[in-house]
């Protein structure tokens, strides 16, 4: 029995969508995101590489690294070793997008958590810091108590 009701989730959420919304206004959309996000991960990837990595269309990745190229957000270099292949570098424009989307999601978080007492607000942190310890811990071992001896995932449902 799941005694969160995912609301962690529900709450990362909601706050995605307002990164979004303000997001929009800057004029960048949600696929758009995740590519810029893609491409500050992977700088010097190509848009195949995009395409696979993000499980879309080559021909909509085209057009999003494009678009996204007009806007200042990328910028394409040749490739040394394939004068055929353009590499994808994210611009300070783009990394700038990173530093945004973390100040709203901080506001957004001390929005909510400015509806706690201080104690309250003290506690919640302290377990939400042991959560977070014990699912990175989870998560560089390789998620251990979710694989079966078969190297099978495991959810409560099989």
């Amino acid at each position: 029995m799941d005694i969160t009701e995912r609301k962690i989730t529900k709450i990362a959420r909601e706050a995605e969508k307002l990164v979004l919304r303000t997001l929009r206004t800057k004029g960048v959309g949600t696929a758009e995101i995740d590519l810029i996000h893609a491409v500050r991960h992977n700088p010097g990837c190509t848009q195949a590489a995009l395409a696979e990595l993000l499980h879309a269309d080559k021909a909509a990745i085209a057009r999003r690294t494009k678009n996204l190229e007009g806007k200042g957000y990328l910028v394409r270099r040749d490739a040394p070793n394939d004068r055929r292949s353009q590499l994808l570098y994210p611009t300070e424009k783009a990394e700038n997008l990173k530093s945004s989307k973390a100040e709203i999601e901080a506001a957004f978080y001390e929005y909510l958590t400015s509806t706690l007492t201080e104690e309250e607000a003290a506690a919640f942190a302290a377990v939400l810091n042991k959560l977070y310890t014990a699912s990175k811990t989870e998560s560089r071992a390789g998620f251990p108590h979710f694989t079966n001896a078969r190297g099978e995932e495991t959810t409560d449902e099989t």
